[in-house]
């Protein structure tokens, strides 16, 4: 047996969603510090392979927005051309919202990324990075360089 649950995500909410789905992607092409971490609260959590990549620490979580700030300005000097931003949408229930980075784009290869952000009053809250295998191959290569 199986359970359908539908739910109705308020209107402000989705709008809060929205908001972070596009002004994070601004941040990033633009490589805005600033922008990028207006949109977490002061407790967010960020985890990723790339927190170990670039932090050389034993886990891959970044706590606290004061932390997120060296991190982020790493992440802007060090992205490979790879990085690029091609995504189709977002999907949200008002306190979750993720999407994709795929492999394949218009334009050829990309990083392949989930992006899974959960949101509080309207500010990004834990933030967490899921790599594709082109994405962890371009780890594991170097592709991310450490200044």
């Amino acid at each position: 047996m199986t359970a359908q649950v539908k739910s109705v995500v308020q209107a402000d909410t989705l709008q809060a969603a929205e908001r972070i789905y596009h002004a994070w992607d601004e941040a990033l092409g633009r490589k805005d510090l600033e922008g990028a971490l207006s949109l977490y609260t002061e407790d967010a959590t960020l985890e990723s392979p790339l927190v170990r990549y670039l932090l050389g620490s034993q886990d891959g979580v970044i706590r606290g927005k004061a932390a997120l700030r060296p991190f982020v300005e790493q992440v802007f000097r060090t992205q490979p051309r790879e990085r690029q931003r091609y995504r189709r949408g977002f999907f949200t229930d008002g306190t979750r919202l993720m999407w994709e980075y795929p492999r394949l784009t218009d334009q050829g290869e990309q990083i392949d990324l989930v992006e899974v952000m959960e949101l509080k009053d309207g500010l990004i809250q834990h933030h967490r990075v899921y790599w594709g295998w082109l994405g962890t191959k371009f780890l594991q290569e170097g592709h991310h360089r450490t200044e």
